[in-house]
Order: C-alpha cells, then structure tokens, then sequence
C-alpha cells in the first residue's frame, strides 16, 4: 500500500514544531536519557510516550493549521498536546483529554512549565472526546481502535480532519458535506487501546 502523499511544507512545519517542543522535558526524569531515541518509552500509570517517528507521520497526516480548535485524545504526558499548540498557533486552541487523572495532572504541570498555551482536561469514562465543545478542526486519536469511533467523527467540523490508529493501520478521516472520507496509509502500527 502506498503512503499518503503529504506536502513538504506541512513535513518542515512539523519538524520545526517538534524541535522547538523537546520530548525530555515530557518525560519523567528517570527516562529523559531515552529523549532522543526512536522509540515509545513508559511514563508510568501504563502508558507511553509514542515514538518521535510516528508522532511526526501523525502529525503530518493531521495537516494542523494555524488558528484550528484541535483535540488531542490520549494526550499522555502532554507532549503532542505542546506540538499541536506549536502548529495551532496564537489563534488556535488545543485541548487534550486523558483518562488516567495522574497523567492528567501530569501533563498539565508540563505544560504549564513549558509555557504551553493548551490544557488537558480527564475524559469522562464512556465518552469520547469533548462533544459538548466540538466541532473541531482537526482530531488526533494516541490510542488504538479496532473501528474508526463514529462519536469522535461526530465531533469534527466541515473541513476537518482525524487522524488515528484502527486495527493497526493509520487511518486519516476528512470531513467533506457532512460525510466521513476515511483512507489509509501505509505501514503498521501499535498503540495502546482506546477505552
């Protein structure tokens, strides 16, 4: 299968996101000697912080522009949350929800130290996303489902755009007259589930 073709602005405007966003400081100090290296890494209650390599495919997949509401679901330590604050920009917002309140709380504090204008708020058990908020201009999803979730679909703006992992594959979902366009790119993925 082959890729989805991305723009090379969007891959140097990711890059530049991420770079200015160090993964250390998102990191628990005993795992921060892992910053730089390509692959997930435990941040405690269970979880991980992704791969630089696959949060960058998200993220150029995702296509974030300047002054988008962005939702980050499965936001961890906050650290995607950060960069989507980057790419959002000084117009946009960028809300992250989290079900495990320790990380919640933790990445808060990170963001709040890192001068990060975004928030992570704890997700509501049996509901996905933020529907009472949406729409949103773009979604990210850092947890895997085994279907594409019609509640997050629902809370996507005309226009916009949700990036996921089903079943293993990266799955992007534009939003054009009110209907889902779902395709695939390829690869292999592993995430941790999406409850």
């Amino acid at each position: 299968m082959a890729g989805i073709r991305v723009d090379p602005a969007t891959e140097a405007r990711v890059r530049a996101a991420m770079s200015s966003t160090p993964r250390a400081e998102f990191l628990p100090p005993e795992v921060r000697h892992l910053a730089d290296a390509d692959h997930p890494v435990m941040i405690g209650w269970n979880a991980t912080n992704s791969q630089p390599s696959t949060v960058a495919r998200m993220l150029e997949l995702l296509d974030v522009q300047s002054g988008d509401r962005v939702l980050d679901v499965g936001s961890g330590s906050g650290w995607t949350t950060a960069i989507l604050s980057v790419l959002a920009g000084d117009e946009g917002a960028v809300i992250g929800v989290e079900l495990v309140p320790q990380l919640v709380e933790y990445g808060n504090e990170r963001l709040a130290e890192t001068g990060t204008r975004a928030e992570i708020r704890e997700a509501v058990p049996g509901v996905l996303g933020l529907p009472d908020e949406a729409p949103f201009d773009r979604i990210l999803v850092s947890a895997q489902a085994a279907t594409v979730p019609t509640q997050l679909e629902a809370q996507l703006a005309e226009g916009g755009r949700l990036v996921a992992p089903i079943a293993g594959l990266m799955t992007v979902v534009d939003m054009r007259d009110g209907l889902p366009h779902r395709r695939a790119d390829a690869g292999i993925y592993s995430f941790v589930p999406l409850v």
